[in-house]
């Protein structure tokens, strides 16, 4: 029953958030508090990470022997990471496809990226038994687990991600010598990064193959890798929409709309290939009929396939659809929602049974996790207020309007 209420809350918490982003509808009451609410988020989250660290992980989680990864890995790792998808998939789009019209948006999406791997590497170590002990992998070599070609994709995707966005503070700071340098490197570096990209994010997948008789039949596969990999890649293009969209209404900047609309039908046509694999793997495996079992499980499972992954694919094949930015903000924000509740499923609620369900976040864990996603965001657009992160005039960017405008120059 606890779970049950917990997930009704944050469902509806998350519908209510994402139609006030849409629509910008904010309720009175909360506009002059944006600034307090931040500040208190921290203050709650700097007070958890003290006891954490004075008072180990069983003194703020919820976490036990049956339920060791949470909401941090869950959330905060799982998901952050395959939100953070979009860098390497739009520097493969410019750099090595050489389709040099997404250019305008390539630096704040990965810088995006950056941001977003550095939040996860800050959730690894809060999360670790033995935090001080983060180094072991460098050193202690493992070659057979999966959890060592993770650790080193990471820390070396996070390295191809800070030389990808070191232009923008060599061009602040006039270093053009080591701007030249890193701009002879960019394509060996890209490559490297798509490479390191697709292995960890289908590796998180993998990190589940040993647990067949744990994870429920309706998330455990043999292609759980193929699925985390493209799950991911739609969700990283529609997180640069949805950053675009907010950038472009906070900075008072147009729209690039044909550019947008183009992502949104490449993550469409991802979405449909992944819930027909999906769905034939269920069919082939003999679980299918678990999705009209009518428990938590399989209730879950399906609001991720139809509301996170089947209703946006849908929205986003038409043109229509997408030459409005509020409906394709909508679908992306779907689209997102639906990666995440993914990966909570897959670490989560996948590995419980509904009638005893072990684990249930505290406040405590939920502050750290917002005040990650409030800090990352303050961070982006401190970011992009101090650095060359945009093209300085309207003029560079092709085909810009509102964002709050329904019509838009897109293409099929």
């Amino acid at each position: 029953m606890n779970g049950w209420i917990f997930i009704l809350v944050c469902l509806a918490i998350l519908i209510w958030a994402a139609l006030c982003l849409t629509y910008d509808k904010r309720p009175r009451f909360l506009r002059p508090v944006t600034a307090i609410t931040v500040l208190c988020i921290w203050v709650a989250a700097l007070w958890t990470l003290i006891r954490r660290f004075t008072e180990g992980l069983g003194a703020v989680t919820g976490l036990n022997d049956a339920a060791p990864w949470g909401l941090w890995i869950g959330a905060d790792v799982f998901a952050g990471v395959a939100l953070a998808a979009g860098g390497f998939v739009l520097a493969a789009t410019v750099h090595i496809f050489n389709i040099k019209r997404f250019e305008p948006i390539l630096r704040p999406t990965v810088l995006t990226a950056f941001l977003g791997y550095i939040l996860v590497a800050v959730a690894l170590f809060i999360d670790i038994g033995r935090p001080l002990s983060w180094w072991h992998p460098l050193v202690m070599w493992q070659h057979h687990s999966i959890m060592f070609e993770v650790t080193w994709c990471v820390i070396l995707y996070s390295t191809v991600l800070a030389i990808e966005i070191s232009p923008v503070v060599l061009e602040r700071l006039g270093l053009t010598t080591l701007l030249k340098l890193v701009k002879m490197v960019t394509i060996p570096v890209v490559i490297a990064g798509v490479i390191l990209s697709t292995m960890h994010q289908s590796s998180l997948g993998s990190l589940y193959l040993i647990v067949p008789e744990k994870l429920y039949p309706l998330w455990y596969s043999p292609l759980l890798p193929v699925f985390f990999l493209m799950s991911a890649v739609a969700a990283g293009m529609c997180v640069i929409i949805v950053e675009s969209f907010f950038s472009a209404k906070i900075l008072k900047r147009g729209l690039e709309s044909s550019l947008m609309a183009d992502l949104g039908r490449a993550a469409s046509i991802i979405l449909f290939v992944y819930i027909t694999i999906k769905f034939s793997d269920l069919i082939v495996r003999g679980d299918w009929d678990l999705i009209l079992e009518r428990n938590l499980q399989s209730n879950l499972f399906l609001l991720e396939m139809l509301g996170g992954a089947a209703l946006p694919a849908i929205l986003l094949s038409f043109r229509r659809a997408r030459n409005q930015p509020r409906v394709l903000l909508a679908a992306s924000v779907l689209v997102m929602g639906g990666v995440v509740l993914n990966r909570v499923n897959v670490c989560w609620f996948g590995m419980s049974v509904s009638d005893q369900l072990h684990y249930i976040p505290t406040w405590m864990e939920i502050s750290v996790s917002l005040g990650s996603i409030t800090a990352g965001t303050i961070a982006f657009f401190l970011a992009v207020h101090y650095l060359p992160v945009f093209p300085k005039t309207e003029e560079e960017l092709p085909e810009a309007i509102s964002p709050g405008s329904n019509t838009g120059l897109i293409s099929a």
